[in-house]
This record gives structure tokens, C-alpha cells and sequence, in this order.
């Protein structure tokens, strides 16, 4: 029964990690490309090739090309840091290219009178949205689409650089080079548009519902507030002693971490008993732990 459980959550994962490169894809192929807007990654170096230095070669023959290289060159010096899902990742994203530009054509898909339906800046939104749900997903399940990602665990090797950093420097340099593209400064700015447009959709499927908060309630009544947030809403508070830094009165302060769905119930239930009580919420970056999300390094 465990086996089977444990193969079904690998075939799901890799079921969402597919339709995840598969959005990624259709948005590029779809929306960005036909507008000639240029985003970060080896996507974007892609483009830039295919279109600006007129490389006879289809765009997800050049990712897989460039993908498969950086791939042999961090083999190299980082050792085998890779999985199975950044291959797949690679392979599965280069074939979906292909589908879309070459199999479908899904760039004519919302072309009117030979022009796009929506003008480039809805394009960039669009675009940008639906790259950041679709890597968002992918991530969610452990996956990746390789990329820029191997030249940034390269660098941060070898020098004192985050890999974050290093990403968001080579997007800005691959979307500037766009303007080599089309030769209009207002593409290039649709480009940092798709960049801060996918990153904040990135952000809010890999964050949004794991959001959590941690509240920290002074009251009087805090024993019975945190005893009706244990049996109402299920959730584990702790009691600190304290002293009113004015008052050098002895106080009790309740701390309770809750997700972003339970804190409307934990701020009804100190209501209830106390609206005097003086709360202070804040959001937290990570919560670890039993009901959490697990500590990985």
C-alpha cells in the first residue's frame, strides 16, 4: 500500500510538473513571442537567437541546445547536483516548443486581420502571468526547467553572489538585449514587465496559500483566549510571563502562528472574549514544524 501511494504522488508530481512547462511554453509561444517581447532565462536567450541574429533554428531546438550545455558545463563543475526533474525539465520544455510554435502554431491563435487581438503591454501581462502560474507549479512539485538557474549555482560557487541575484541580473541583461530585436526601447520595457508580472505570480502560487501569520495577543484573559484557539480552531499557542514595562505589572503574552486561512477565526475568537485585547499581526516569512510546512536545508 505504501509503495502504491508513494508511486502515485511521483506520477502526480509529474503530471503537474508537465502542465506546468506546458502553460510556461503556450505563454511564450502564444503571447510573447508573436509580440516580439523577450523575457529572462534561456527562453529569452532563445528568442533573441532566433530572431535578432536570425538563427534558422526553432526556439525550442535552441533551448534544448543551450539547456543541454549548461547542463554538460555544470555536470562539470559542480558535480551531479542535477536530478531527474532538471533533465526532464529541459527535454519536456524543448518539446513543448515545438508543439506550440511548429506542431499547433498557437502564435496565430489570437491573431486578427494578421495583427494580435491584444496589444503588446496586454500581451506582457498575460504572458508574464501565466509563465509565473505555470513555473510556479512546476517548482511546487520539485521541478524546473533548467536555465539560468545552473549558470547561477556556477557562479555563487565560485564567487560571493546569491543565485537569486545572479538570475535577476542575467534577465536584466537578456531583456535588454532585446532591443537588438525589434530596436524599440518600449519592447524592452515589456520584457521587465513579463519579469516583475511572473515573479509575482510565482510568488503567489508557491507562497499565497501557505501564508501564515504570527499573532501575538496581550490580555488579561489570554489563558481563556488561547484555550478557546486550541479547542475552536486547532491551533497550539504558547504563553510567555512578562511585565508592562510602565506598570511593572506581571502579563501574560499569547503567541499563536496561524495560516493565512485561520487567522480570521483566531481574530474572531480574541474578539469574542476580549475586544480590549491589544494584538499585534504580523506575516512570517517561513513557519516550520508540526502543521507547518517541513524544515528542508
Amino acid at each position: 500500500m505504501h509503495i502504491f501511494q508513494k508511486k502515485s504522488k511521483l506520477i502526480l508530481s509529474y503530471v503537474v510538473i508537465t502542465f506546468g512547462i506546458a502553460v510556461y511554453t503556450f505563454a511564450w509561444s502564444a503571447f510573447m513571442l508573436p509580440a516580439q517581447i523577450v523575457g529572462g532565462g534561456v527562453s529569452g536567450i532563445s528568442s533573441v537567437l532566433n530572431i535578432a541574429a536570425h538563427i534558422p533554428l526553432p526556439i525550442g531546438v535552441l533551448n534544448f541546445i543551450i539547456n543541454g550545455i549548461l547542463l554538460a558545463v555544470g555536470f562539470k563543475v559542480l558535480g551531479s547536483k542535477f536530478g531527474a526533474n532538471t533533465i526532464y525539465g529541459i527535454v519536456m520544455s524543448s518539446l513543448f516548443f515545438i508543439i506550440w510554435q511548429q506542431g499547433l502554431d498557437v502564435g496565430k491563435l489570437f491573431l486578427v486581420d494578421g495583427k494580435m487581438a491584444f496589444d503588446p503591454f496586454m500581451c506582457a501581462i498575460i504572458g508574464g502571468a501565466l509563465c509565473g502560474g505555470g513555473i510556479g507549479l512546476t517548482f511546487s512539485m520539485g521541478g524546473n526547467s533548467g536555465g539560468t538557474d545552473i549558470i547561477a549555482l556556477i557562479v555563487s560557487k565560485f564567487y560571493n553572489v546569491s543565485p537569486g541575484k545572479v538570475i535577476m541580473y542575467l534577465d536584466i541583461f537578456i531583456i535588454g538585449s532585446s532591443y537588438f530585436v525589434s530596436h524599440e526601447i518600449t519592447n524592452v520595457v515589456y520584457g521587465y514587465i513579463v519579469m516583475v508580472t511572473m515573479t509575482y505570480v510565482l510568488d503567489m502560487v508557491l507562497d499565497g496559500n501557505k501564508q501564515s501569520y504570527q499573532i501575538m495577543v496581550f490580555s488579561t484573559r489570554n489563558k481563556e483566549i488561547g484555550d478557546a484557539i486550541t479547542k475552536e480552531i486547532g491551533r497550539g499557542v504558547t504563553l510567555l510571563d512578562g511585565e508592562g514595562g510602565f506598570s511593572h505589572q506581571p502579563q501574560q503574552v499569547l503567541i499563536v502562528m496561524a495560516h493565512k486561512t485561520d487567522k480570521p477565526n483566531v481574530m474572531q475568537v480574541i474578539h469574542r472574549i476580549d475586544d480590549n485585547a491589544f494584538v499585534s499581526v504580523s506575516k512570517t516569512q517561513g513557519v516550520y514544524g508540526r502543521n507547518f510546512e517541513k524544515l528542508k536545508l
